[in-house]
C-alpha cells in the first residue's frame, strides 16, 4: 500500500534538504551503541518525512523541525529501550503518528508490537507507514487501546501522552490483574501521578529518568503493576529494581 493511499492523493514533493536533515539529526543524537542503529536512522528518517508530509493535511504533531523531531519523536521513544527488551508482546496505546511504537520496533525487531489508535484516519496513516517501512513485527489496530489489550494480551502496555496515571489504571485494570505492566513516558514531575496510582492500590514507581539532547527537556518513565504481579515477578527472579538511564547512555 502506498503511504498516501489512505487519503487518495499523490505524495507532495519532498525537499531533499529536509530529508537529509532528518538523517543528519538522527545520526548526531542517537548513541553509537543503540541496537540496529543504522536501520533505525534510515527508517526513522523515512517515518519522519512521511509524518511531515501528512501533517500538511491532518493534525499529527506540532513537532516538525528536523532537530526537534529527531529528538522528541525518535530519541525520546528509544532512549529507555532496555526496559522493553525482555518483552514478547508490546502494545503502544494511543500511538498517534506511530510513537513510541515504530522507533522501538526498529530497535527491538524480535518483539511483536501492536500499535493501537482509535482515530481512524490516524490509524490508516500509521498502517501505511508500517507497510512502507516493511516492519514485519508490527501490527496496527484501529480501535481503543483497552480493546486491543484484551485481544493482543501484551506483556507491556506503553504510552506517551495518553492520560494521567489514574485514568490509565482504569483503562487497563484487567491486563494489570493478569500480570501486564504499564510503562508511561512522562515529564520530570510525576509525584502527584505516582501518589494517585498508589492510592488506587497499584505498585507505581519511577524506573528511568533521562535528559533529552540539546536541552530539550527531561523525561521520566513510570511503571504501574498490580501488587500480585509484582510478587510473581520477584518469585520468578524478575528485576523489580529501579534503574536509571543517564544522559548520553540509552
Amino acid at each position: 500500500m502506498s503511504p498516501y493511499a489512505w487519503r487518495g492523493a499523490l505524495p507532495p514533493p519532498q525537499c531533499h534538504d529536509v530529508a537529509v536533515r532528518f538523517e543528519d539529526e538522527l545520526q548526531r543524537v542517537l548513541p553509537a551503541d543503540i541496537p540496529n542503529r543504522d536501520r533505525l536512522i534510515e527508517k526513522a528518517a523515512a517515518h519522519l518525512r512521511l509524518v511531515a508530509a501528512a501533517n500538511e493535511y491532518m493534525n499529527l504533531t506540532r513537532i516538525t523541525d528536523p532537530q526537534e523531531a529527531a529528538i522528541k519523536h525518535v530519541y525520546d521513544s528509544v532512549a529507555p529501550w532496555r526496559h522493553f527488551k525482555n518483552a514478547r508482546r508490546i502494545l503502544d496505546a494511543g500511538t498517534g503518528a506511530g510513537f513510541p511504537g515504530i522507533p522501538l520496533s526498529l530497535v527491538l525487531p524480535k518483539i511483536r508490537f501492536t500499535l493501537s489508535e482509535s482515530i481512524q484516519k490516524k490509524a490508516r496513516f500509521v498502517e501505511s507507514v508500517v507497510d512502507s517501512l516493511e516492519l514485519p513485527n508490527v501490527d496496527v489496530a484501529a480501535r481503543r487501546a483497552e480493546e486491543s489489550a484484551a485481544i493482543s494480551r501484551p506483556d507491556i502496555i506503553v504510552a506517551r501522552a495518553l492520560a494521567p496515571a489514574g485514568r490509565v489504571l482504569d483503562l487497563f485494570s484487567k491486563p494489570l490483574k493478569t500480570g501486564a505492566r504499564v510503562i508511561l513516558y512522562k515529564g520530570p514531575y510525576v509525584a502527584d501521578e505516582l501518589a494517585e496510582a498508589q492510592r488506587k492500590g497499584t505498585t507505581a514507581e519511577v524506573i528511568c529518568h533521562y535528559d533529552l539532547p540539546d536541552n530539550l527537556g527531561a523525561r521520566t518513565l513510570i511503571e504501574l503493576r498490580a501488587p500480585s504481579a509484582t510478587r510473581r515477578n520477584q518469585n520468578r527472579g524478575g528485576n523489580g529494581r529501579k534503574e536509571r538511564t543517564t544522559a548520553g547512555r540509552v
